[in-house]
């Protein structure tokens, strides 16, 4: 699970839905968080497309010990007992870093038995599910923090499995991972009536993430042979695999700076992408480094880039040009209050802030540094050079390992 997007995923939801979130107690470090929302119905909505969460509790008591919990249970919700007297009703434990034997979990339920519950226990289907949240530290059997609720509803976290790229029909060793992919989509507001585009589209996963939740969907790729698939097998697979080609428009090869998109009116409610780093090979674009080779070429009497196997001539280009070339196609062709949804590469030495590109016409809404350079990463997009590390500061400093100033000068002073 990433941590780190938890409380952003349920910002964005929550946002998306007009619903109105107060974080009462978050951290990144508990699988915990209290939230305020203005009622159960908005509950359900929030953490019905979650990737993130497990589920959404009514919260009836906290404590540090069970003492405790039981007096706050009492205090926070005695007067809901009765609207449970009667249903069918089970008991969960849910132990963080810790666990417990049978015999101690029958003997914990029956510490609860004061709520007078009459209804049948039901594992299989009750009208209500109470769960018991512990919290403990690693090694340590005691829990630091005990919560407990009353289940409301569950996330979509199970839709993992159902498009794990173990079971994709069309891949590539650069296809996002599914969990990233769908929490992007989250992030991004994908959403029926939508349309969603990746300028890197690659095997399609950001589509089909953005797509299994309501948005129209295209995207373009500078290599042909990723739109094009081969034996048949292409992105248009994977859509029939999950029922989702009603929502999959088409892909076109082109790179972002030669664009079809680019000076048409504002038309895209969403972009969301993993550009390539360049650190296999330079990142290039369409072109020759001359300028030159506009002119038409024939191959067999017809025009070569007509062909299926043409290969259109590339030159180099810089990370950190694309970086800025991606924020002015967004500013250009988003519908207003839309989302870029963007990844970055970064590298985890020290404890430097990584310079993240802006455009005056875009604002930050999140941005989440999972790992951190010793140094910003970016170099002057106009700065001279022409080999691959020349043009990619990232790349460079991946061939070199990361190393700060400092470790250059230790291995500098090695004999």
């Amino acid at each position: 699970m990433h941590e780190d997007f938890r409380k952003a995923e349920l910002q964005a939801l929550a946002d998306l839905s007009g619903i109105e979130i107060g974080f009462l107690d978050y951290s990144q470090y508990s699988p915990h968080c209290i939230v305020r929302l203005p009622h159960e119905d908005a509950a359900r909505n929030l953490i019905s497309r979650s990737i993130l969460s497990q589920g959404i509790y009514e919260l009836w008591g906290t404590g540090s010990t069970y003492d405790e919990l039981h007096q706050d249970i009492r205090r926070r919700t005695a007067n809901s007992w009765t609207n449970y007297r009667s249903s069918s009703f089970k008991f969960e434990i849910q132990a963080y870093q810790g666990k417990r034997s049978m015999a101690e979990l029958q003997d914990l339920i029956l510490t609860f038995r004061y709520l007078g519950f009459n209804g049948p226990v039901d594992l299989k289907h009750p009208d209500q599910t109470f769960c018991i949240f512990e919290d403990c530290d690693w090694g340590v059997k005691t829990p630091k923090r005990l919560y407990f609720g009353r289940l409301i509803a569950h996330s979509s976290r199970s839709i993992i499995g159902t498009y794990t790229l173990k079971k994709r029909k069309y891949l590539s060793t650069t296809s996002m991972d599914t969990e990233l992919a769908l929490v992007t989509a989250n992030l991004t507001h994908a959403a029926p009536g939508k349309l969603f585009y990746d300028p890197f589209v690659g095997t399609g996963s950001f589509l089909i993430a953005s797509a299994h939740f309501g948005a129209y969907t295209m995207g373009s790729d500078i290599d042909g042979r990723a739109v094009r698939g081969k034996n048949g097998i292409n992105i248009l697979t994977n859509f029939q695999q999950y029922n989702l080609v009603d929502r999959y428009l088409d892909s076109f090869l082109a790179d972002l700076t030669n664009s079809p998109l680019r000076g048409t009116s504002r038309l895209l409610d969403g972009i969301i992408c993993d550009p390539p780093y360049g650190v296999r090979e330079g990142l290039k674009v369409l072109g020759s480094k001359d300028g030159g080779g506009k002119e038409i070429r024939y191959l067999n009497g017809q025009p070569a880039h007509l062909q299926d196997h043409y290969l259109p001539p590339k030159r180099p280009y810089s990370f950190e040009a694309m970086l800025d070339d991606i924020l002015a196609f967004a500013a250009g062709t988003l519908v207003q209050g839309g989302r870029l949804g963007l990844w970055m590469p970064t590298a985890n030495e020290g404890e430097g802030e990584l310079e993240v590109p802006m455009h005056p016409c875009l604002e930050v809404r999140l941005r989440d540094d999972e790992v951190r350079d010793d140094q910003p990463i970016r170099q002057d997009k106009t700065g001279m050079g022409s080999t691959a590390n020349d043009l990619n500061a990232f790349r460079k400093r991946y061939f070199e390992g990361f190393k700060g100033p400092q470790a250059k000068e230790e291995q500098s002073d090695q004999p």
